[in-house]
């Protein structure tokens, strides 16, 4: 499991969001937020990777894991 597939799917969950309200509030189709889930998609754009992050309420770097201070 990828960092993204991980971490999006603990974020939206925390934020307490199911996959289909935050592909609305990140203005993407709900397969986008499945695929990444999923793992079936590793290389979402950067367009959309900043639209889920906004929806979040986190950075990028967060979302894909890059964020070492967390640990």
């Amino acid at each position: 499991m990828s960092n993204i597939t991980a971490n999006l799917r603990k974020l939206r969950e925390s934020k307490e969001l199911s996959q289909e309200k935050l592909a609305r509030l990140a203005d993407v189709a709900n397969n986008t937020i499945i695929k990444i889930e999923a793992g079936k998609n590793q290389n979402p754009t950067l367009d959309t990777l900043k639209k889920i992050a906004k929806a979040l309420e986190v950075s990028v770097d967060e979302l894909i894991g890059d964020n070492h201070d967390s640990k």
